[in-house]
């Protein structure tokens, strides 16, 4: 129970930064600017959590793999390296979004 309270917190202090600077540009500038800043944000963000996630999962079990197996180091970090991708292909869509800004 209390790790759903930790993660509804930081989904908060991710997201929040986020909520205020698309407003601030909606003021300035226009709604369809401070959507596409959103829309950035996001995509950064969640691609972000995903990738966590998936160090976490993927990171533990390739451990457990390493301890039986010292050999299968290098398809572990192989699959490391596929779960790290996920925030890269984020913020290469947050990129062309504010490329169309």
């Amino acid at each position: 129970m209390k790790f759903k309270n930790y993660f509804f917190i930081f989904i908060y202090f991710v997201f929040y930064p986020a909520v205020v600077f698309a407003e601030q540009a909606a003021v300035q500038v226009g709604s369809a600017t401070s959507w596409g800043y959103l829309s950035a944000a996001i995509a950064v963000g969640a691609s972000t959590l995903g990738a966590g996630l998936a160090v976490a999962v993927v990171g533990s079990a390739a451990m457990g793999a390493m301890s039986e197996k010292p050999e299968l180091a290098g398809r572990a970090l192989i699959f490391l390296g596929l779960a790290e991708g996920i925030a890269i292909y984020g913020l290469i869509v947050a990129v062309m979004i504010l490329g169309k800004l």
